[in-house]
């Protein structure tokens, strides 16, 4: 059946003829629509499928792209796990340094410890055999009190002191 509005048209001719007469009786009702002679439908065109040859290197270049794909790929994680690789090694060189630095804080605060007097005091006394001294083992040594220090001059033979002369001569002249 053809798809129109044939039906809707005779319903309108029908209903403004009688006005609201059919509304009236409170009879509502539709007359069958005229039906037409179906019709043939068209004919379909024969379809047929066009097999066309692939394009001469397209595998190749698919091969190729993909190729290329996977290694950079392959090169960004690479890239990233020698980085990771590098940063651990950074961290463990750090972490080996501080533990290597608060070893040397700790040796020094040991040597501080042990180089008070009377450490060496005690050293001294139980390992080298040694012992304090005495008011009867100081010696008193009694020096000049003088504050000046004559240095007798060295006698000079005639040609020194006539050397020294000259030397003198030319320096007043010239200057």
């Amino acid at each position: 059946m053809a798809a129109d509005n044939s039906a809707y048209k005779k319903y309108n001719e029908h209903s403004s003829n009688n006005g609201n007469a059919a509304y009236g009786n409170y009879k509502y009702y539709h007359r069958p629509a005229e039906r037409k002679p179906a019709e043939k439908p068209a004919p379909v065109p024969e379809i047929t499928m066009k097999l066309t040859p692939p394009k001469r290197g397209s595998v190749f270049k698919v091969l190729l792209v993909s190729t290329i794909g996977l290694l950079v790929l392959f090169s960004v994680i690479y890239g990233r796990v020698e980085r990771d690789k590098m940063y651990r090694y950074i961290s463990n060189a750090n972490a080996h340094y501080e533990s290597v630095r608060s070893e040397n804080v700790r040796l020094q605060s040991e040597l501080e410890s042990k180089m008070t007097l009377k450490n060496i005091e005690e050293y001294a006394v139980s390992i080298l055999g040694l012992q304090k001294l005495d008011n009867s083992q100081i010696e008193y040594v009694q020096t000049q009190t003088d504050d000046v220090v004559e240095i007798p001059e060295e006698e000079k033979n005639i040609f020194v002191k006539i050397k020294d002369k000259f030397d003198g001569f030319v320096e007043y002249i010239f200057g």
